[in-house]
C-alpha cells in the first residue's frame, strides 16, 4: 500500500512542480511589456481595493504623462469648483454687451470668462448667433467691435508645447474667450488631375494653395503657418479619386478672432459697422483687470458654461486640450476667489494660479510632492512629469470623494466611449475599464480603473516613454492589463 502512495504522489509531482515553476504575474507582466518596441521605458503600478500592490515596474520614477495630466486637472476642477458650482459658473459667463461711446454708435464688447460659444448653424446652447441676434435687434449701426479676454493672462501656450503643434486644433491658443473651440476647419478637395486641389477654409486666413492633383500616387498633404501668422500655405498631392481631405487648424489670437467673427455676424443680419476691430490682452506681470463698473444704457447678454460634470465629461471623453487648459486656469481664480487655499501671489487668471490650486489640492489628498510636477492643463506640455504611484494615489483619492462616481464616469471606457471606444473590443475588459489616455511624441500612458475577473474593482497607472521611431505602445499595455485583470 505504501509503495502504491508513492507511486500516486509521484504520478501527481509533475503538475505540482510545474505550477510551482509558473512565473509569477509580475515576471509575466514583463514579458509582456518587452513586446513592445525595444528602448521604451515603462512605469507600471495596480493596486487592490485596500490599496495592496499586485504589480510595480519602476512605479516611483517620473514620466511624461500627456493627457493622464487631464486626470489631475479635473479632479482639482471637482474639489474646488464643486464647492460652490453656481458662482464658479457666473465668474465663467461670456458676454456680448451693447455699451454707450463718448461719440458716434455704441460700441459691441464680447467680454470673456471661459465659457466657450458656438457658431454652427445647429446650435442650441451657448450660441454667439443668439447674442449677436440680440444685439442687432437693439441698433442698426455700431462703433467698434471689441474683444476682451483680460479675465486671463495673456499665455497662450504653456510652457514646454512643442512648436509644431501650435498651427494644429491639439495646440491651440488658450484665451478666456472661446469660438468653435479655437478651431478652424481645413478641406482640400480633389479637382482634375494636373490642376491645383480646392482649398476651402474660413476667410480669417489667407490661403496659398501649393497642392495639385493627380491620377496616380498617393494623398499626402500638408499645411504650415507662422506663428501669429494669417497666411496658410496648403501644400501636396491629392489623388482625383480621393475622398476630400479634413483637418483642424489651431488659432493663434483667439480674441482677435472673436471679434473678426462678431464683426461678420453683426454685418450679416444688416448692422453697419462703423469703428474698428479692437482686441484687449493683458500681459503677463500687468494689473489684474478691475471690476468693470456698470454703464448707463449698456445692454448686455451673457452665457454661462455647462455644468461642471458636462465638462470634464467633454475633457477626458475625448481628451479636449484646449478646455482643460481653461479649466486650470478656472480652478486658479475660483481658489483665489474662495480665499480657502492659502496665500497664493501667482497672478488671478494665469497658468501658475491654477497650478498653485493644483498643487495644494494635491497636497490635501496626501500625495507626495515628488510624484510630480506640471506646467500645463492638458498634457500638451513635454515638462509633465508623473509618477505611477502619484496617479494611482489620485485615483484612489477621487473614488472617496463625494463627486468621485461623477468623475470616474468622465472617463472613457473600454471598447464602448471616448478615446478608448476601439481598445479593449472583444476582451473580457470591454465595458469593464474606466481609464484615461495619452499619447504624445515617443509616449503612451493609461490610468484608471479596472474590474478584474473577481469582480474585484483595481486601480491602475501604467505609462510609457521613450517609445522610438514614432511606434507605440499601445498593444503590449493594453495586454498587460488584460493580463493583471484575468489573474485577479
Amino acid at each position: 500500500m505504501k509503495r502504491n502512495c508513492i507511486a500516486l504522489a509521484l504520478l501527481f509531482l509533475p503538475a505540482a512542480a510545474f505550477a510551482q515553476s509558473a512565473p509569477p504575474l509580475q515576471q509575466q507582466v514583463e514579458t509582456v511589456l518587452a513586446q513592445a518596441p525595444a528602448g521604451t521605458r515603462f512605469g507600471l503600478l495596480v493596486v487592490d481595493q485596500d490599496g495592496r500592490e499586485v504589480v510595480a515596474i519602476n512605479p516611483d520614477q517620473r514620466f511624461i504623462p500627456a493627457s493622464n495630466t487631464k486626470l489631475f486637472t479635473t479632479a482639482a476642477a471637482m474639489a474646488v469648483l464643486g464647492q460652490d458650482e453656481p458662482a464658479a459658473e457666473t465668474a465663467a459667463m461670456t458676454s456680448l454687451a451693447l455699451v454707450p461711446a463718448k461719440r458716434g454708435a455704441p460700441d459691441v464688447v464680447l467680454k470673456g470668462g471661459g465659457t466657450a460659444l458656438s457658431t454652427a448653424g445647429d446650435c442650441v446652447k451657448r450660441c454667439l448667433g443668439g447674442l449677436v441676434s440680440g444685439i442687432a435687434m437693439k441698433t442698426r449701426k455700431v462703433g467698434n467691435v471689441i474683444a476682451d479676454d483680460t479675465a486671463f493672462v495673456d499665455q497662450r501656450w504653456s510652457p514646454g508645447m512643442s512648436w509644431n503643434n501650435i498651427p494644429t486644433d491639439s495646440g491651440t491658443a488658450t484665451s478666456a474667450l472661446v469660438i468653435d473651440d479655437n478651431e478652424l476647419p481645413l478641406t482640400v478637395t480633389a479637382t482634375q488631375p494636373g490642376t491645383p486641389g480646392t482649398v476651402a477654409v474660413s476667410p480669417y486666413l489667407t490661403v496659398r494653395n501649393e497642392t495639385r492633383t493627380v491620377a496616380d500616387g498617393e494623398t499626402k498633404l500638408g499645411y504650415d503657418r507662422a506663428v501669429n501668422g494669417r497666411e496658410l500655405r496648403v501644400f501636396g498631392t491629392i489623388l482625383a479619386d480621393a475622398l476630400p481631405w479634413k483637418e483642424l487648424l489651431g488659432i493663434d489670437d483667439p480674441a482677435d478672432y472673436a471679434a473678426w467673427t462678431v464683426r461678420q455676424a453683426l454685418e450679416a443680419r444688416g448692422v453697419k459697422v462703423t469703428g474698428k476691430v479692437v482686441v484687449r490682452h493683458r500681459p503677463a506681470h500687468s494689473a489684474a483687470p478691475a471690476a468693470v463698473p456698470a454703464v448707463a444704457g449698456a445692454f448686455a447678454l451673457g452665457v454661462t458654461p455647462p455644468p461642471l460634470a458636462e465638462e470634464i465629461a467633454l475633457i477626458n471623453k475625448p481628451s479636449q486640450n484646449l478646455h482643460a487648459e481653461v479649466l486650470l486656469r478656472r480652478i486658479g481664480l475660483a481658489a483665489q476667489a474662495q480665499d480657502v487655499f492659502g496665500p497664493d501671489n501667482s497672478e488671478p487668471g494665469s497658468i501658475e494660479a491654477g497650478q498653485a490650486a493644483l498643487r495644494t489640492v494635491l497636497t490635501k489628498a496626501g500625495i507626495a510632492r515628488a510624484g510630480y510636477d506640471f506646467s500645463d492643463g492638458s498634457g500638451m506640455s513635454t515638462y509633465n512629469r508623473v509618477s505611477p504611484r502619484a496617479a494611482v494615489a489620485l485615483l484612489r483619492w477621487a473614488a472617496t470623494q463625494s463627486w468621485g462616481d461623477v468623475w470616474r464616469a468622465s472617463l472613457p471606457i473600454g471598447a464602448v466611449d471616448g478615446t478608448l471606444r476601439r481598445r479593449f473590443a472583444g476582451t473580457a475588459l470591454a465595458g469593464k475599464v474606466w481609464a484615461k489616455t495619452g499619447t504624445l511624441n515617443a509616449t503612451n500612458a493609461l490610468s484608471g480603473y479596472m474590474q478584474a475577473a473577481s469582480g474585484r474593482v483595481l486601480t491602475f497607472s501604467i505609462l510609457a516613454n521613450d517609445v522610438p521611431d514614432g511606434g507605440n505602445a499601445l498593444v503590449a499595455m493594453d495586454a498587460a492589463v488584460s493580463l493583471i485583470a484575468a489573474a485577479n
